[in-house]
């Protein structure tokens, strides 16, 4: 979709990564998403690795969410099927709402890279504490997919006809009301 003319808005993101064998050394995923979110003008907020610990996952990004600095979690790494796999759980735990049509266009997005291999993916979005969250998969080829296809798009406020940013101010709403 095209541009809007209007005013690029940056967004403060943090980064987690979810891994029992990554060490910050060898993030390449966070590291992708880092340079990605700079590179589209955007400010990172934070960022973390974690072990694969549902309870730990969690707490963090329930912080995060309520950090005022903080307008966007992106995580990477736990959302295959394995036993350890366990951030989407992590994320659905904190949700207000989930992003149903994050997963589906994810997996359409993956469909085209990887073929059926995109149904292994449990890649999900949400919405806690005026927060926008996302979980990714572990890989770089997956990380630079959903940036560039989706999450780069949705992030900026010139992108039409709407974006997350445009509703970013009104995902609390429901928060300030009496």
């Amino acid at each position: 979709m095209s541009k809007a003319a209007r005013d690029f808005v940056p967004v403060r993101i943090a980064i987690l990564t979810t891994s029992d064998t990554r060490l910050p050394a060898d993030d390449r995923s966070g590291d992708l998403l880092v340079a990605r979110l700079k590179e589209a003008g955007h400010e990172l907020a934070a960022r973390d690795l974690l072990p694969d610990d549902r309870t730990d996952i969690a707490a963090l990004l329930r912080d995060w969410c309520a950090d005022d600095g903080i307008d966007v979690v992106i995580s990477t790494g736990g959302t295959g099927l394995t036993g350890r796999d366990v951030t989407v759980e992590a994320h659905r735990d904190v949700y207000e709402k989930e992003i149903d049509a994050f997963a589906i266009v994810f997996a359409h997005v993956s469909m085209a890279k990887i073929g059926t291999s995109a149904v292994q993916s449990r890649a999900t979005g949400g919405v806690a504490n005026g927060t926008y969250l996302f979980a990714l998969p572990g890989s770089p080829g997956a990380c630079r997919d959903a940036w560039d296809e989706i999450l780069a798009p949705q992030l900026d406020y010139r992108h039409a006809p709407c974006n997350f940013v445009e509703i970013l101010p009104r995902l609390d709403e429901h928060l300030r009301r009496k």
